[in-house]
């Protein structure tokens, strides 16, 4: 599996379990956020809500599945769970829902929480989520939770490998945090970001629990 970061929450998925990869792309995101949006073809899209900086479906090529909302999918041997969430600390009043995404393939679980708000998990999404090897989670405070939150659901989910999303970056007109508040909350004073991760269920150690930056 091979993974990439657009920035935001925009994340480029490759599997291959056969011989044809499948291309995954998580909420893609419009040029009005100061970024370039991510190209290429995708054969599954996944948007965890409708927000001009998450849903820019057209922006890819191909004619891709595109999945919106909660639910179970089996796509070419991904198998997806969207669980129902919220997007706000207030059950959904302020910004309104946001579907968390659990995606299965090549023996690796991967769990991306979109633009969560809520500031713990419930008993009943943590059970849907399970045990995770790679989390994908919002730091950049503001619009979701705040770095303090994000730890708090880490320890909730437990994952073998966090890589934080959704954190100001150059010329993103977004106002967020940047990773290096989430870092340092952590006890890490700096860390290097890596083009992308590249992996397989072997490298995944279970007494080791690792963070890892990604360039957008």
């Amino acid at each position: 599996m091979q993974i990439t970061w657009k920035g935001q929450s925009c994340f480029q998925i490759t599997t291959q379990k056969t011989k044809t990869p499948v291309n995954i792309t998580i909420d893609p995101f419009s040029p009005e956020i100061g970024l370039r949006p991510p190209t290429g073809a995708a054969d599954i899209v996944l948007v965890t809500h409708d927000h001009y900086d998450h849903n820019n479906t057209k922006a890819l090529l191909g004619q891709p599945f595109i999945i919106s909302g909660p639910g179970e999918y089996e796509i070419r041997d991904v198998y997806i769970l969207g669980i129902p969430s919220w997007h706000d600390s207030s059950g959904g009043k302020e910004r309104g829902q946001n579907t968390i995404y659990v995606i299965d393939a090549e023996d690796l679980r991967v769990c991306h929480l979109g633009d969560l708000g809520q500031k713990e998990l419930t008993e009943d999404q943590l059970e849907k989520i399970g045990q995770v090897d790679i989390l994908m989670i919002p730091v950049g405070g503001n619009f979701t939770i705040s770095e303090k939150e994000a730890q708090k659901i880490m320890s909730q989910i437990e994952p073998k490998i966090t890589i934080p999303m959704h954190y100001s970056i150059p010329k993103l007109k977004v106002k967020l945090d940047g990773v290096d508040k989430f870092l340092k909350s952590l006890g890490i004073k700096s860390m290097k970001p890596e083009p992308r991760l590249s992996i397989k269920k072997k490298d995944i150690l279970p007494e080791e629990a690792k963070i890892i930056v990604l360039e957008p």
